[in-house]
């Protein structure tokens, strides 16, 4: 099962805003935005169309975050071991998704992970920093990640995401937070 998903307040800013400088609170973190990806993502009636530029790896995490947006927020949902429809060759979904879950099924999409990793254990995920591409964002409580230069979270959402007022949902603005420990797949 995931953590649940309970945040404190956090600021949000315009994608690749001038960062702030950093804070030494939050438990010992210190927020590491994301660079500026080589191509940012073109949001569009609430789905992510890949950059043209984008690593094949990186459409596939897109394309899994996308059949994700509009479903509800679920305790526990996308924790399941993953499992393929024969009839349509895809992993089939969850009713549901917890914001680890979510994170998982995108990066699974793209053969970052192989099953769900709750928010704590993201935090050791992968490489230290934020990516070039990929940056996932993880506490004990929380995780989201941004692809391409957008945010993909099952919380604070920009205003005009569609689908029901949780779970897992592209967004423009990014998030900043030194609760959250930045972690990458090698070379994305």
């Amino acid at each position: 099962m995931g953590a649940v998903c309970l945040l404190a307040p956090v600021a949000t800013a315009t994608a690749f805003a001038e960062p702030s400088p950093p804070s030494s609170g939050g438990g010992g973190a210190t927020f590491q935005p994301p660079p500026p990806p080589p191509e940012k993502a073109t949001l569009v009636d609430g789905r992510v169309i890949a950059p043209a530029s984008a690593p094949a790896r990186v459409k596939a995490v897109i394309d899994a975050a996308n059949r994700l947006v509009e479903k509800p927020y679920i305790y526990g949902g996308g924790h399941r071991a993953y499992k393929v429809s024969a009839a349509s060759a895809m992993v089939k979904l969850d009713r549901g998704y917890d914001c680890s879950g979510s994170v998982s099924f995108a990066l699974h999409g793209g053969g970052f992970l192989r099953s769900p990793l709750p928010s704590g254990p993201l935090m050791k995920w992968g490489q230290r920093g934020p990516g070039t591409w990929i940056t996932v964002y993880s506490s004990p409580s929380h995780a989201y990640v941004v692809i391409a230069g957008l945010r993909f979270d099952t919380s604070m959402h920009d205003r005009n995401a569609p689908g029901p007022r949780t779970g897992p949902r592209w967004s423009r603005t990014l998030r900043r937070s030194n609760t959250f420990v930045a972690r990458h797949p090698r070379g994305y």
